[in-house]
């Protein structure tokens, strides 16, 4: 595996909508909770306020310059190595927001004991991004990821974690591994689930749905079809944590044959933020998986 160091940047470009919510599956919020009262229902701004750590590898699955993965390890590692989570970062599938913002969200994940490889890819904005461009380098990613002799992590015992868009990748990248024995999970934190009829709300991620799939479900019905969570095969570890308040991704983003987890009270947000009881929620199911 060919490792090098690279400098990022945050981008912070766009405002996000209005989303109807409904009911899920009903969790006490503070049963995720350790330790100080978690926060509830953070904003974007607060994510980017976090403090960041550079990551120790960038790890490059592609030529391309978005085609690379920040690897972060756990120090002090015992002589067993760590599980890996592979972390799909989200905003609207759109270039303006960048693996930068899940810096914070990732290095608390490897002080849970992980090793986290955060992965970038092609977003609407980038040349080549928009589907199917932008699921095929995850499936690049994940899959250099799984076969790479690596000192550093078990390739054997595999999470994917996705936000948000991220989180309709990550699913879409399950169901395309479903048969694969060292992907344990996949864990969708506010997920668009259901791309269809996200693709026809009003708030501003929806309405970048089109971009992203390069026109209506008129436009293009066979795209919108194998974009589509809720029309695959998912990975049969598939779980869903939903935000009792989340405005960008409601709750009717669902996955009925699937376990779906809500924190009540929570924001899109608190699923990347490492003090709310939505990271802890997420923490505990990673325990639970790997």
């Amino acid at each position: 595996m060919k490792f090098s160091i690279k400098a990022l940047s945050i981008i912070t470009t766009l405002s996000f909508g209005l989303q109807n919510i409904s009911q899920a599956q009903n969790v006490d919020s503070q049963s995720a909770s350790i330790g100080t009262p978690a926060r509830l229902n953070v904003s974007y701004q607060d994510v980017l306020s976090l403090e960041k750590t550079n990551p120790d590898y960038v790890v490059r699955y592609g030529d391309g310059e978005y085609q690379f993965g920040e690897l972060r390890l756990p120090k002090n590692q015992l002589s067993a190595k760590p599980p890996l989570v592979i972390f799909i970062h989200g905003g609207c599938w759109l270039s303006s927001f960048d693996v930068s913002h899940i810096a914070s969200a990732s290095a608390a994940l490897v002080n849970a004991g992980y090793a986290v490889l955060s992965l970038e890819y092609r977003r609407t904005g980038n040349e080549g991004g928009g589907w199917p461009n932008t699921l095929g380098d995850i499936l690049a990613g994940i899959r250099h990821a799984m076969s790479a002799g690596n000192a550093h992590y078990d390739n054997q015992k595999i999470a994917i974690v996705g936000h948000s868009a991220g989180g309709h990748l990550a699913l879409l990248a399950g169901a395309k591994l479903h048969d694969s024995k060292v992907i344990r999970s996949v864990i969708g934190l506010s997920a668009i689930t259901d791309i269809v009829s996200y693709s026809r709300g009003d708030n501003s991620c929806q309405k970048a749905t089109t971009k992203f799939m390069g026109g209506t479900e008129v436009d293009n019905p066979r795209g919108y079809v194998n974009a589509n969570p809720i029309e695959a095969e998912l990975h049969p570890k598939t779980v869903l944590l939903q935000a009792g308040k989340d405005l960008i991704v409601g709750l009717d983003q669902t996955l009925p044959n699937h376990k779906s987890i809500l924190i009540e009270g929570a924001g899109h947000f608190d699923m990347i933020h490492p003090q709310t009881s939505s990271f802890k929620a997420l923490l505990k199911q990673l325990a639970n998986d790997l």
